[in-house]
């Protein structure tokens, strides 16, 4: 069976340099390509942090002035680890951005906050464990690492389902019949 594998998400957005320049300068993404194409009557940025991939977040002009609601319930990125979840955040505050909470789900530690035209955004990093999902207990991001992986280590072996990751992506590789 094919199984289609996400690659990137597009976003209305009412002002698109300030939005470029958030994802350029705070997140680090590379504009790949930008324009009007000619069956199409919005401006479009592709942008990447991936050089195997074209495009991971695509700014499409055309959000109205107006528009309070966001189409996505939450846009997602991953870091390799703690220390890069935590060097996000200082950069997230940097830029003047909010973070409205800083939760470990068990499987992961994740910083939330909002993109300059409001989209909920997650910075995260996968941790060693596994607990049933939903999940979201908040922890101090100031700890040490050592202290930080402890405390996770502890709360999710306390759970019932806690699993090593290892174990659970075995479990998953199953359930999808890879």
């Amino acid at each position: 069976m094919i199984k289609p594998q996400l690659t990137h998400v597009g976003i209305y957005v009412k002002d698109m340099d300030k939005m470029l320049a958030f994802y350029s300068e705070v997140f680090g993404l590379t504009v790949t390509d930008a324009g009007r194409p000619p069956d199409f009557h919005l401006d479009i940025a592709f942008l990447s942090a991936n050089p195997g991939e074209h495009h991971q977040v695509v700014l499409v002009g055309g959000r109205e002035e107006g528009a309070n609601a966001n189409v996505a319930q939450q846009i997602s990125f991953m870091v390799a680890t703690l220390d890069e979840v935590r060097e996000m955040r200082d950069r997230i505050v940097a830029a003047g951005m909010e973070v409205r909470r800083v939760v470990t789900h068990g499987n992961a530690w994740s910083v939330y906050f909002s993109d300059p035209e409001d989209n909920t955004l997650e910075i995260y990093a996968h941790t060693p464990w596994y607990i049933p999902q939903p999940a979201a207990i908040p922890f101090d991001l100031d700890l040490s690492n050592q202290e930080i992986m402890a405390q996770t280590e502890e709360l999710c072996r306390a759970k019932d389902g806690f699993a090593m990751a290892g174990a659970r992506r075995e479990t998953m590789r199953r359930m999808m019949d890879t």
